[in-house]
């Protein structure tokens, strides 16, 4: 057959055609091996290395650069500035800002300050010292509107939503009203400086009448009080009372539910000369400590609870709403008792020095989280 006799060109024009192919192969593995390191840019390896430190995760980059109004009846004495104080350097150690809204004791302009802050869309509010009454209706529209509120010794236990920070203003009272009676030997006469209208005096009350039902040999001879210009009002009212009990031995002393009464009654005793006279106060300042230290100063006491904790605290569960958690309806912070006689006689110091001297009172890790902790790292915060 003719076939046949072309069979051994076909054979060789095969083997031809594997070899060709064979080579190629190798071409191209040889290629492949020596192009790919030298086609991997600098930019194609930073991922590797930058994954050493890792980038803050979305959620906690979500708490950046949050707008705070911070709605305040009354922005009154030392109290309330270190406070704000404490608010305002918590919401920047997590990079964010606070507007203050002051309303000079005046609920209408509380109110509207409220509906402002709404209206201006601030991302979170703190109330201070509110009253449902007057802020039912700014309450509603924050809560149409998504804006998350913490509020302090506001008394909103009952509104939906919100997360109340409070002190444990009986026991405040408490504290200071049973060492009076210990002091006193259980009898005297005592003037009371305290004023209705605001949810942390009325529990200051409570504990107050059980204090008169128990103590039944102490005797109120006077009682005043109003926080519109609280210090100068109680020094002069006090001033009238001291002139209508002239003699040593008429009053054995003095029970402020606030610190800005017990500095009004404090300046008036000590400037009549009536030593004799104690003051046992609420609250707590570093103006309010260096007058507790003096000797010559009547104010002998007070109850209180860090007022830069406080701030610092309630930023803290704004910013767990922020998060989205489920927050805690009411918060409780327990007050811690001073006295004179547990203070240094040789130095003069700062609250932000008490807790060596007494037990429970600074810095609170109440309200924190791993997350927040880590915000303040992600931030840079000291």
């Amino acid at each position: 057959m003719k076939l046949g006799k072309f069979k051994p060109g076909w054979i060789a024009l095969a083997l031809t055609i594997v070899l060709v192919l064979a080579a190629c192969g190798q071409k191209e593995e040889s290629n492949a091996g020596s192009s790919s390191p030298a086609s991997q840019s600098p930019s194609e390896t930073a991922p590797e290395s930058a994954s050493a430190e890792p980038s803050p995760s979305a959620d906690i980059e979500a708490l950046k650069g949050k707008r705070i109004a911070l709605v305040m009846r009354f922005n009154t004495g030392t109290f309330s500035a270190q406070y704000v104080d404490g608010v305002k350097k918590q919401a920047a150690k997590y990079g964010g800002e606070v507007t203050v809204l002051a309303s000079e004791n005046d609920l209408a302009k509380m109110a509207a300050n409220l509906d402002s802050a709404v209206n201006q869309k601030f991302d979170g509010i703190l109330v201070d010292h509110g009253d449902v009454g007057a802020l039912t209706n700014g309450l509603n529209k924050a809560k149409e509107a998504g804006i998350p509120i913490v509020a302090f010794d506001s008394g909103l236990n009952d509104f939906e939503g919100i997360t109340n920070l409070a002190q444990n203003d009986q026991l405040l009272a408490e504290y200071t009203l049973e060492k009076l009676a210990e002091e006193a030997g259980g009898k005297g006469n005592i003037v009371k400086v305290w004023v209705a209208g605001f949810p942390p005096m009325e529990s200051r009350q409570i504990a107050y009448k059980a204090f008169t039902e128990k103590y039944t040999d102490i005797k109120e001879i006077a009682a005043f009080g109003d926080a519109t210009n609280p210090q100068l009002d109680t020094q002069n009212r006090m001033e009238a009372v001291l002139k209508q009990y002239p003699n040593k031995g008429d009053i054995t002393a003095v029970w402020a539910a606030w610190d800005e009464f017990a500095k009004g009654a404090s300046n008036a005793i000590k400037q009549a000369g009536r030593d004799e006279i104690k003051v046992y106060g609420i609250d707590l300042s570093d103006e309010d400590l260096k007058m507790i230290q003096d000797p010559a100063s009547p104010w002998v006491a007070s109850a209180a609870v860090d007022p830069t904790s406080i701030g610092t605290v309630q930023v803290r569960y704004l910013y767990q709403k922020f998060h989205g958690d489920e927050t805690d309806a009411v918060v409780q912070l327990e007050p811690v008792f001073v006295h004179r006689d547990s203070l240094p006689a040789d130095k003069v110091i700062a609250t932000d020095e008490l807790s060596q001297y007494v037990d429970g009172w600074g810095s609170s890790d109440l309200g924190n989280t791993d997350y927040l902790t880590a915000l303040e790292q992600s931030t840079g915060a000291q």
